[in-house]
């Protein structure tokens, strides 16, 4: 018995047409499907088609996925694999850290975070933003795979995506920005993927050289 998938949406329209744009077998059969996939498939993708909205980058990690959630779990391991964020302080606030993100010129850009993450699921979220801390609106999406599920070999895949936030385009706290800086986080959107793939290939190293050596993945000084 066929489950009653869209029955809901036919009464409520009162026609079993299928909504526009929704491309199904029961409608669209393959031989009409497939030159759809195919006018998809692209020898070159425009930049801003790729990145322009969503940023996502990923890589397999020799370290098991749990010892590799734990790192990622602690707000201190950006001081170490990522390109620009150091001095990690805690603030008054339970759970927000502050650092500097020196991509901001020196000393830096004020850089405020929240990590939330799920064990069940492997899911880290760093809450960020720039300047201030009491709206985190950059966030950085990350999920830890255990890759004998996905390559059917020990190990991590590490899937990380950022949404382009619309304050990336216009600072929405300009009163709270250091008076010498003159770039903005935005302006470095486009640079996003490639740098996102250096960051988390500096991830990958580090992991896979404590795995590899017997060192705990997440380095007693974090404990």
């Amino acid at each position: 018995m066929s489950a009653p998938a869209l029955e809901d949406i036919t009464a409520h329209r009162g026609s079993a047409e299928p909504i526009e744009g929704l491309i199904r077998v029961e409608t669209t059969p393959r031989e009409q499907a497939t030159p759809l996939v195919l006018e998809r498939m692209r020898s070159v993708y425009p930049h801003d088609q790729v990145f322009g909205t969503y940023c996502t980058v990923h890589d397999y990690i020799d370290c098991p996925p749990d010892e590799l959630f734990d790192y990622l779990s602690d707000t201190r391991c950006l001081e170490e694999w990522t390109y620009s964020l150091r001095g990690f302080t805690p603030t008054e606030e339970p759970g927000l850290w502050v650092a500097h993100d020196k991509l901001g010129g020196t000393p830096g850009s004020p850089i405020y975070t929240r990590t939330v993450a799920h064990r069940e699921a492997r899911t880290v979220d760093y809450q960020c933003a720039w300047d201030q801390g009491h709206h985190l609106w950059m966030i950085y999406l990350m999920r830890v795979v255990d890759a004998q599920l996905v390559f059917d070999k020990p190990g991590s895949v590490v899937l990380w995506t950022n949404c382009h936030h619309p304050f990336y385009d216009h600072n929405p706290y300009p009163e709270t920005a250091p008076p010498q800086r003159s770039v903005w986080v935005g302006d470095l959107w486009d640079m996003f993927g490639p740098g996102h793939q250096l960051e988390l290939r500096n991830l990958k190293v580090i992991a896979e050289y404590r795995h590899r050596n017997g060192l705990p993945v997440r380095p007693d000084w974090m404990r």
